[in-house]
């Protein structure tokens, strides 16, 4: 029995938007048009358009799941039945209809929206020129230029333009930048820049929040303290209370990611301060017999 669940790479409560966007990317990986005389990857074209066939339909999904893929007659897919004989990769691409295709799953008509999932493909439906292709570039940034954002002047082989990155990307998002692809018939596509954010020695990024790890003496960790903090607007002092626990999260306001994405002009994340109390491997004997005493005091 095939396992479509697992063909398409979800979970079995997946949603039906996450069926969707798997059976998307898979078909963009695989699609006959892009992987011409690819047996393999036209194999894995038609197991994932079965899958989705059955997945996004919730009256057949649940006959699968109680029956697996052949069904309660014993049937099962086949790809050379109506609607699905010839064409790219099996299908048979006269059924188009307003930027749709129907074929033949099982004895019943399915549906592809075609113009949402192959859009890349065939220009966004029947009778519309085709735009020219998209152009990816990568683009490596700092961790600090990654938080605060940056103008970057970047070039695609053709032209030079600068380019600005909103504050707080992730490692590996993309920028879509209209009309900055190549040109074709229908209008030139779309630039879409890759951006790779460098490791930061003190900082890790939680949404808003920047996260970091303070090493603190034991004395430091009883009677409180002041240390000096990197951030990434330079360094300050922070206070730390008196019996401070390890493992404990102190928190420094307004010093993390900015919230412009937010529309919250002008606000800040935080930084929150993972505690880290160093125990000393060795006591003079000074340092024991203050230890001592403080065993006498129940500490």
């Amino acid at each position: 029995m095939k396992d479509y669940y697992k063909i398409l790479g979800v979970e079995k409560n997946a949603s039906q938007d996450d069926i969707k966007k798997a059976f998307r990317k898979l078909a963009h990986e695989h699609h006959p048009d892009k992987n011409k005389g690819n047996l393999e990857a036209e194999k894995k074209f038609k197991e994932a358009s079965e899958a989705y066939s059955t997945l996004s339909d919730n009256n057949k999904r649940a006959q699968y799941d109680r029956f697996g893929s052949a069904g309660p007659a014993g049937g099962g897919f086949n790809p050379n039945q109506s609607g699905f004989a010839g064409g790219f990769g099996g299908f048979d691409f006269s059924q188009f209809q307003n930027g749709g295709f129907q074929g033949n799953f099982n004895g019943q008509n399915v549906e592809f929206d075609l113009g949402d999932i192959f859009g890349d493909f065939f220009g966004g439906g029947r009778g519309r020129p085709r735009k020219g292709r998209n152009i990816t570039i990568d683009l490596q940034v700092t961790f600090k230029e990654s938080i605060f954002g940056m103008e970057r002047e970047i070039s695609t082989g053709k032209e030079k333009f600068s380019v600005k990155i909103p504050p707080g990307m992730e490692n590996g998002q993309g920028l879509r930048i209209a009309d900055r692809g190549e040109e074709g018939a229908g209008g030139r596509g779309d630039l879409i820049v890759r951006v790779w954010v460098g490791e930061s020695k003190i900082f890790r990024k939680e949404g808003f929040n920047l996260i970091m790890d303070l090493p603190i003496k034991l004395t430091t960790a009883l009677a409180g303290g002041t240390v000096e903090i990197e951030t990434l607007d330079g360094k300050i002092e922070m206070k730390i209370p008196s019996g401070t626990s390890h493992g404990e999260i102190l928190r420094v306001k307004d010093r993390g990611v900015p919230m412009t994405e937010r529309g919250v002009s002008g606000r800040r994340g935080d930084i929150l301060v993972v505690t880290h109390v160093e125990m000393p491997r060795k006591l003079s004997k000074q340092a024991q017999k203050l230890v001592e005493e403080l065993k006498k005091e129940g500490i």
